[in-house]
């Protein structure tokens, strides 16, 4: 197997930096993002088309999955980034079905770039809702002796994240182009069928391990928000 085949293939080269199938995929799904959220603004109708109603729909779910999990002052303010990185990580996952593409997260540094929003968001959000000095403070409870374990914690969980991500994807390709090497195009529709149902899975359980990070920074300073009759309340 050749370069491209294992890992991105560089397009242009400018100077001494590369610019990898990668970053064209990837800014290629942006562009199409963002043609699309203008559109839907432009057509913004009282009686809704096709295309705001499918928007409407999304947005609502993911609205939903978010109050499952996020004080309710806080869905608004996660709701753009987190559906931002669902919608982007299920679009990445399968561009792998176009001929002559793959997908962005089969990459380890589209993965990586990612798991360090998610980290950066994590943060920005916690202090956001909790303040510096309390989102730091959590990191010495109960005891200061538990803040390099922390850190630590912080650490590894980002590098999963990416590497679960790149893993699974890279897993997928192989595997798919490993079946059609030695079938041919005889199990074409069940591959298929496989690599859309991997990809959304992916993208799901990314998604959820994002807003639950997110979560898990917000949630203390939200509780501490609360009164005591707030509490009382069904």
């Amino acid at each position: 197997m050749n370069h491209s085949e294992l890992g991105a293939e560089i397009v242009w080269q400018i100077g001494p930096f590369g610019i990898t199938s990668t970053v064209v995929t990837t800014w290629g799904i942006m562009l199409v993002f963002t043609l699309l959220a203008l559109l839907g603004h432009l057509t913004l109708r009282a009686a809704p088309g096709r295309l705001q109603t499918a928007i409407e729909a999304v947005l609502i779910a993911i609205e939903g999955a978010l109050k499952e999990v996020l004080p309710p002052t806080a869905v608004r303010q996660v709701l753009p980034f987190v559906g931002t990185l669902w919608l982007f990580v299920l679009a990445a996952n399968l561009t792998g079905l176009i001929p002559g593409l793959h997908a962005p997260t089969r990459d380890l540094s589209a993965t990586a770039a990612l798991a360090v929003l998610v980290f950066l968001a994590s943060h920005w959000y916690g202090i956001r809702g909790r303040g510096l000095k309390n989102h730091l403070r959590h990191y010495t409870e109960p005891s200061v002796i538990l803040l390099p374990f922390h850190i630590i914690s912080e650490i590894t969980r980002t590098l999963a994240l990416a590497i679960r991500l790149f893993g699974n994807m890279m897993s997928l390709e192989m595997a798919a182009l490993l079946v059609l090497l030695i079938a041919g195009f005889l199990v074409p529709v069940p591959l298929l069928m496989l690599h859309v149902i991997e990809a959304v899975v992916q993208a799901y359980i990314f998604g959820m391990l994002a807003l639950i990070y997110i979560a898990g920074a917000l949630e203390p300073g939200e509780s501490e928000t609360h009164s005591p009759s707030s509490k009382e309340q069904p």
